[in-house]
């Protein structure tokens, strides 16, 4: 087997994760994942006000505490820290290196930034045969730009494997592996819907490794003494995570999600095998960022009686001062009656104004608001001082022929390998949904959240949301599949009921996805819900009060 760990899931993971990491127990291979949708636009317009950046900058700083024991061990370095410069990152850790006298062999992938004159970014999600081909050539550190998460596992175990482009069962066991890693310790408890059941009750879950094997099969487990825990259920969690039908496109294969079964292996190691792959599509997935404009945010206190009435003063007092266009007005109906205390006692009105004039949505918006203190409703106060506008970006997702893209791999030295596409692709066919419903359970219920028989894992997917719901019986699995129909889904989070809504299920984890058009809008980054990454949704699922089958709650362990 290879063993494949990581030391982030995102920019602005832990920071001594790589330390710990290297420090933990024996690893072939460390891997970090730097880029986000939203990351990519950070880094855009790091490289606005200098073109020398563009990379995540934060991994150098961690790659200094422990390069020369990376080396020394003879741990391989992956990560895809290069953001929007890969070239640039890699002759930083070559100049790092020769700052702490070592001798380290770095290469780097590119070819996924793309031309658009009228974008910021715009990157095509690249696989991972770049990666295995730097490695192939000895390489120490392999930097990359855009490729897909996934691939930083994937890259490792081609070269470990000499896996090729016809190996589908492989390279989708291999994408799985990569999916459980590339959020760090997402897939060891953290964020896990049962964290009151974790042994440590997740303070502080180590990060994750996947020993993968050459038939693609894989088990994940993490550093013995590390918190958190490696279950079933904490590795289902992570497969949920940000993903759409069971058909999971890559540039490389596409993987069943449907075929993955998972088995205990031991404290702390979930095996995954069975998966399959079939041929990648024609084309690629290119994610672009453009800045959308302006945008500023005040937040009102209401306090007492008539919060519906003083929030429509202030709308109308706003309106008057800067216009309606680009407004949006959020009543958080936070308030208890006959409260006690003043925060108790109180909703927030959260006034949003995103505008293409910087000097509209800056501080004329935020002096409007605050001009309003004593010349509005009783008790007038705000949350937010007066400040400027801010710039935000909205990100858009479309597709651009494999064969179009120059993915080359620069190997130690400088030789440029190009990378050829694949030779066997597959039209996309989108999976059929599943309304879900029929035969309901029988018997008595009693009223209660609907967490207690499920958890959930929820993210972002451009400005969709994915919610995946899992049970932890078959017999709840039986119950949920009936019962959670994307009409509940409406019911029970009204926000979804005008959105389309698509419903996948994947019986090997007792799991139904749902996938959430248009919930975030353009994208994080220009998102004004409150919950503008859908993090929180699956939670919000799990507390609707609910009837829930007296019968299944028997067999779910409290």
């Amino acid at each position: 087997m290879i063993r494949i760990g990581n030391a982030s899931g995102f920019y602005g993971d832990r920071f001594t994760a790589w330390r710990e990491m290297l420090d933990g127990g024996e690893l072939d291979v460390l891997t970090g994942d730097y880029l986000a949708e939203l990351t990519m636009l950070i880094l855009g317009r790091d490289r606005l006000r200098d073109p020398d950046l563009g990379y995540a900058k934060t991994f150098l700083r961690q790659l200094e505490t422990c390069l020369g024991t990376a080396l020394d061990r003879g741990v391989r370095i992956v990560t895809n820290a290069g953001g929007l410069n890969p070239a640039g990152l890699a002759a930083a850790i070559e100049a790092l290196a020769g700052r702490l006298g070592l001798s380290a062999q770095v290469g780097y992938v590119e070819g996924d930034a793309l031309r658009r004159p009228d974008a910021l970014t715009a990157n095509a999600y690249l696989g991972a045969f770049g990666i295995a081909a730097c490695l192939d050539a000895g390489a120490d550190v392999v930097v990359t730009g855009r490729v897909t998460d996934a691939s930083l596992v994937v890259g490792p175990a081609i070269a470990r494997y000499g896996w090729g482009r016809d190996d589908l069962d492989e390279l989708a066991g291999a994408t799985v592996a990569g999916h459980l890693l590339e959020c760090g310790a997402q897939v060891t408890g953290g964020n896990f819907s049962f964290f009151t059941e974790l042994p440590d009750g997740g303070h502080r879950p180590g990060f994750p490794i996947a020993e993968v094997h050459s038939d693609g099969s894989s088990v994940v487990t993490k550093h013995p003494g590390t918190g958190g825990a490696v279950t079933v259920e904490t590795v289902t969690a992570q497969l949920l995570y940000e993903i759409g039908g069971p058909a999971y496109l890559g540039p490389d294969v596409v993987t069943r999600l449907d075929s993955v079964t998972l088995r205990p292996d031991g404290p702390d190691r979930v095996r995954i095998f069975g998966v399959r792959g079939t041929p990648p599509p024609a084309t690629l997935k290119v994610g672009v960022n453009n800045l959308g404009g302006f945008r500023n945010s005040m937040t009102f206190v209401l306090c007492g009686l008539d919060i519906e009435a003083k929030a429509a003063l202030v709308r109308g007092q706003i309106e008057e001062a800067v216009g309606k266009d680009g407004l949006e007005f959020t009543l958080a109906r936070t308030d208890h009656p006959d409260a006690a205390d003043t925060e108790v006692a109180s909703a927030l009105l959260h006034v949003h104004l995103r505008d293409g004039d910087k000097a509209r949505a800056g501080r004329a918006f935020s002096a409007a608001a605050v001009e309003l203190a004593l010349a509005s409703y009783p008790g007038c106060t705000l949350t937010t001082l007066p400040g400027d506008a801010t710039p935000y970006g909205v990100f858009t997702a479309d597709t651009v022929p494999q064969d179009a893209v120059a993915h080359v791999a620069v190997r130690p030295g400088g030789e440029r390998v190009p990378i050829a596409p694949p030779v066997r692709t597959a039209p996309t066919v989108r999976d059929e949904t599943v309304p879900g419903g029929g035969a309901a359970v029988d018997g008595p219920t009693r009223r209660g959240a609907l967490g207690e028989l499920v958890g959930a894992r929820s993210g972002d997917k451009g400005g969709d949301a994915n919610l995946g719901v899992w049970a932890r019986t078959d017999a709840g699995y039986a119950w949920l599949r009936a019962w959670l129909t994307v009409e509940r889904l409406a019911e029970l989070l009204p926000e979804t009921a005008s959105l389309s809504v698509r419903r996948y299920e994947l019986p090997n984890l007792r799991a139904a996805n749902f996938v959430i058009e248009g919930l975030l809008g353009a994208g994080v980054a220009a998102s004004t819900r409150f919950d503008p990454q859908a993090k929180a949704l699956g939670e919000l699922l799990r507390a609707r009060i609910v009837d829930l089958p007296a019968e299944v709650l028997t067999g779910v362990a409290r």
